[in-house]
């Protein structure tokens, strides 16, 4: 058997979290990966998907020039709460957002922070 991608698109650790409790719910007994990687992001996942799917929104909202599905997803993941931050998280990728967009982005991550 020759499995194949029909489609690809990002997801952030929230979406993925809640398509593996769905998997989770469908195999009567989950593979060890499977259980090992909900365990993992529930230690780390900080945002319920409602949270996360707004502030994916308010992010895409800021229409910044060159910034994809695939960089706020990322930023969602990795919530960064300063500009160094941000520009680490982006720095894997071939983008280059100005001072002022950073900045903007920081914002938007910081209303979603917990205290």
């Amino acid at each position: 058997m020759n499995p194949k991608i029909i489609s690809e698109e990002p997801m952030n650790i929230v979406e993925l979290r809640k398509e593996l409790e769905r998997v989770k719910k469908r195999d009567s007994e989950p593979g060890f990966r499977t259980n090992k990687t909900i365990e993992y992001l529930n230690d780390f996942v900080k945002l319920k998907p409602e949270e996360a799917k707004k502030l994916y929104e308010e992010i895409e909202k800021l229409n910044i020039p060159r910034l994809k599905d695939i960089h706020i997803h990322k930023v969602v993941d990795l919530m960064p709460s300063s500009a160094e931050e941000l520009k680490v998280v982006l720095q894997g990728y071939t983008i280059t957002v100005t001072k002022d967009s950073i900045q903007k982005i920081v914002d938007v991550v910081k209303k979603y922070m917990k205290k």
